[in-house]
Order: C-alpha cells, then structure tokens, then sequence
C-alpha cells in the first residue's frame, strides 16, 4: 500500500494542482482517499493511471467549487518557468477562470487528452467539453490581454 501511495501521490498532485489551485492539497487528499476506498472496484490494472485521473480531475473540480468566491491565495509549486514572470502570469490568469474551465485545459493542454477522453474522464457530453473548452480558450484569452 506505501508503494501504491508513493506512486500515485505526486501524480494525483499533478492532476489536481492547477484545477484547484490552493486547494490542491485538499484536493489530492480526497483522491487519493477516494482511490482507495474503491480501489476493489478496478477491473484491470493497466486501467489504473485513467482511472486515478478521472477520479483526481472529479475530486478537484469538487473541491475547486466549494471554495469559488473566496479570494484565491498564491499558488505554490508553479513549474519551472526560464522566465518566473511568465509562471507567475500564467497562474494569475488559470486563477481567474472557473474549476469547470481548468479542468478541461489541463485535461487537454496540459494532460493531452483529446476531448472525447476529456469527456468520459469528466463524465460529460462532448459537446459539453467542447463548448467549455471554447468558453476556457476565451476567458483565458481576455484575462491574458
């Protein structure tokens, strides 16, 4: 089980990071307690990453939502930008969009997932990932300028 923990913590963290932003530790916390209370529920253990994703994606989003309307704290663990400015410009403007919106960029940008996979990880229509992510590209657009 420490293994299993050792594993997917930092991938979970990975996932949950950037959607729910200061709540990522939170966030991952839930996942990963969610992971193993239905961990019996895994039918192949290939599956086990997408799995784990859909369900730290979910989680986040969750988390993300509970907190909405509060003002946002300094995110931490940013990647490693050459140039900090750009980092820090990139996570000041993910911060301004909602769970719903961060989730599905990550989940196709950063994660590279294409939208039907965006879609069953959500569980959402296609059309839903698509209008979001049209909504997301948008936002961040207008809150980059």
């Amino acid at each position: 089980m420490d293994e299993l923990v050792g594993l997917l913590t930092p991938y979970v963290g990975r996932i949950c990071g950037p959607i729910a932003l200061q709540d990522a530790a939170d966030a991952a916390q839930e996942a990963l307690i969610a992971v193993f209370r239905n961990i019996r529920q895994l039918s192949t253990p290939q599956a086990l990453f997408g799995w784990v994703r859909a369900i730290a994606a979910r989680e986040a989003v969750k988390v993300a939502k509970r907190r909405q309307g509060t003002v946002p704290a300094e995110l931490e663990d940013l990647p490693a930008y050459e140039d900090l400015q750009l980092g820090t410009d990139i996570a000041d403007t993910l911060r301004r969009l909602t769970p719903e919106h961060r989730a599905v960029l990550v989940l196709r940008h950063v994660d590279g997932l294409s939208e039907q996979e965006v879609a069953e990880l959500l569980g959402l229509p296609v059309g839903t990932v698509r209008s979001r992510l049209f909504r997301a590209r948008r936002s961040f657009r207008t809150a980059w300028e």
